[in-house]
């Protein structure tokens, strides 16, 4: 069946990179758990990060199978006690400003949003964004991860500026806050800066990165946009990843995981002092406040606050990168963990397998993991992610930790 239904997917769907062809055929996904249609069992260390909540929760399959029975769409000029709620209790973690909410449907338009209100608010066009980022993939948050995109997409949104991320390189850092510095002495026209506060590579910045350009944003009137559609709602050991790093935004953006694993929804959430464009649409979507999409967004927060899932990731992030540092004392191949909370990647010498960094050594330790039932992508040349759910028990870290030993 596996054979067939791959067959049958190569030849339905257009592919690209990353999805299609697709390796394989799943039946099952439960908690920490994937299961193929030929009865073999991976614990999810990837979930596109959408698994906080591990999969098929009982509680958020309960409250879409009740907002179903309720209320299951709700046009655009119409409100629904769902998505009031949510908006109000994403507000209540806002450890800024007074602030206001738009969702959207998607990481990728929810960006474009913060980006329209970075651009009414300022009366600039222009972005500073670092180089090798992941933004999404519309025409203007796309163009924000690659200076240069393949040129058989055609052009992207006049005005991008990159600089070279902090995780490049022993002097990325100095290199990042002087090209931005230049960048602003240049270009009178930025309306934002906008960045992944910890890159879904794992690679933690230094503490006094985000202030400087929280700094330099201020000095030059631009706004500060956190992307965190990989990274908020906790899984860092934060609520918003942010927080670890003293440097509050004007606006950021979340999204993957506020569906439960099971719905797409995304949200913004900006300083009130945005609201300066209500005649523009600036996300009107057909589904911005769909009932079963904040029902489910909703049942997520709250069930991370009630079950403590913040302080969750922390803790068991701690345990693992302790484990994986045990791990290493023993198997030359293993580097380290790096990240926070269970946003996290295990780090690879390749000349012990006399092997370069790069994809063909990503793809072998993706394989051996695969081999002992962990299903993870690359984070990098030499790296691998280690993504749990937060809901992941101590005996499942464990038992992670045990397969990862094995593989190498």
């Amino acid at each position: 069946m596996t054979d067939d239904l791959l067959h049958r997917d190569a030849s339905t769907f257009f592919h690209q990179h990353g999805s299609s062809p697709c390796l394989a055929t799943l039946r099952a996904a439960g908690g920490i758990w994937l299961e193929d249609v030929d009865g073999r069992r991976f614990v999810d260390l990837h979930g596109n990060t959408a698994h906080h909540l591990g999969h098929r929760h009982p509680e958020i399959v309960a409250a879409l199978k009740d907002q179903l029975d309720r209320l299951a769409f709700s046009p655009r000029r119409f409100t629904n006690e769902p998505a009031v709620l949510l908006g109000e209790k994403l507000l209540t973690h806002w450890p800024g400003a007074p602030a206001k909410v738009l969702f959207a449907t998607g990481g990728s338009d929810a960006i474009e949003i913060a980006l329209k209100l970075a651009r009414v608010a300022t009366g600039r066009h222009e972005t500073i964004s670092l180089e090798g980022s992941y933004h999404g993939h519309g025409f203007g948050s796309f163009g924000l991860s690659q200076a240069e995109p393949d040129a058989r997409l055609g052009p992207f949104l006049p005005g991008r500026h990159h600089v070279p991320p902090y995780w490049i390189g022993e002097d990325g850092t100095t290199r990042m806050l002087e090209d931005i510095a230049r960048i602003f002495a240049q270009s009178p026209g930025i309306a934002a800066v906008i960045a992944e506060p910890l890159r879904s590579n794992c690679h933690v910045p230094p503490a006094m990165l985000w202030p400087e350009v929280r700094r330099l944003c201020d000095a030059h009137g631009a706004k500060l946009i956190f992307d965190e559609i990989p990274s908020g709602l906790g899984k860092t050991g934060r609520f918003f990843a942010f927080e670890h790093f003293g440097a509050v935004p004007d606006a950021v953006v979340i999204g993957k995981a506020l569906g439960g694993g099971m719905l797409p929804i995304a949200a913004v959430i900006a300083d009130a002092r945005l609201n300066v464009a209500p005649e523009l649409e600036l996300g009107h979507y057909t589904h911005e406040k769909n009932p079963l999409t904040t029902r489910v967004a909703l049942t997520t927060v709250q069930l991370i606050e009630r079950d403590g899932l913040v302080e969750r990731a922390a803790e068991v992030g701690r345990r693992l990168i302790a484990g994986v540092e045990a791990i290493a004392r023993t198997t030359p191949l293993i580097v380290k963990a790096r990240g926070l909370g269970l946003l996290l990647a295990v780090e690879f010498d390749p000349h012990v397998w006399g092997m370069a960094p790069g994809a063909a050594f990503t793809d072998r330790l993706v394989e051996a993991c695969f081999a002992q039932g962990l299903s993870t992508t690359s984070k990098g040349p030499v790296s691998v992610g280690l993504s749990l759910p937060l809901i992941v028990t101590d005996d499942e870290a464990n038992d992670v930790l045990a397969r990862l030993g094995r593989a190498f």
